[in-house]
């Protein structure tokens, strides 16, 4: 099933292949940093990590019918071993409940699996897996393989206020911090993800007083950008061109202290 692909794809990988057993010789600090990140994209593609060896077999057959230098041929099944065996290793760190979670696009799952973590590491866990010195974020992963059931969960849970004696925990900053441009990103691939990260910004007592109900809105991120200068949200949620995300709450009060000040 994992190789249903084009032809053209197919020869892309073994030519791919042969590359990197070359450089694996030639750059081998560099593919050591390379092959993390690559693993990290065969996490997200929910690749099984014993499918490996029977690869590396299958191509050292195929090089073995090509040539009968013995040299070259130990070369490249060392090179493709270790290639694989570095592989395998990031796919086995970095296949968290979180991504299999979302490799599934199940919103029950993604919930049991981020019930396991610490309130204070809910949102490292959502927005955060590192293998060595390459990271991958599950909820950009989500929002590019098109697994929004997931993606929806994820924001979701990160904007969720929570609390223990010593203090609240609210996923907000976590979330613009690793992703400044988030809400482009969604404005682009994922915009039915706009409005519950929108409702997140707003907060609604359950209590009411003379009929009315105390509200405050998280709007800092929407104001300001990371290095200080004027964020670009409004700019990017203007043109989607959809009425109902700029009537939302939280983006007419941004306007309206805009416009009156």
């Amino acid at each position: 099933d994992y190789f249903k692909q084009s032809t053209t794809r197919l020869h892309f990988i073994a030519d791919k292949v042969v590359a990197l057993t070359l450089d694996m010789y030639r750059e081998p600090v560099r593919m050591a940093s390379d092959l993390s990140a690559l693993g990290l994209r065969h996490v997200g593609y929910g690749i099984p990590a014993e499918l490996f060896s029977p690869y590396v077999s299958a191509c050292v057959q195929v090089i073995e019918a090509l040539t009968d230098d013995e040299v070259a041929e130990c070369a490249f099944r060392w090179s493709l071993d270790l290639i694989s065996r570095i592989l395998m290793r990031v796919i086995s760190e970095g296949s968290t409940i979180v991504m299999r979670a979302i490799n599934a696009n199940s919103r029950k799952q993604l919930r049991r699996a981020v019930g396991c973590a610490p309130r204070g590491k809910r949102a490292d866990w959502l927005l955060s897996v590192t293998v060595g010195t390459q990271s991958i974020s599950p909820l950009m992963w989500a929002v590019e393989t098109g697994n929004l059931d997931a993606g929806a969960a994820i924001i979701t849970d990160l904007m969720t206020i929570r609390a223990d004696r010593d203090r609240y925990y609210y996923g907000m900053d976590a979330l613009f911090s690793r992703h400044p441009d988030i809400i482009q990103r969604l404005c682009l691939d994922a915009p039915a993800l706009l409005q519950p990260l929108l409702d997140g910004l707003i907060w609604r007592s359950r209590l009411t007083e003379q009929g009315q109900r105390r509200v405050i809105y998280f709007v800092k991120h929407l104001l300001v950008g990371p290095n200080g200068q004027f964020a670009q949200g409004l700019q990017w949620l203007t043109e989607t061109g959809s009425p109902k995300l700029v009537c939302h709450p939280a983006i007419a009060l941004v306007t309206d202290l805009i416009w009156s000040r």
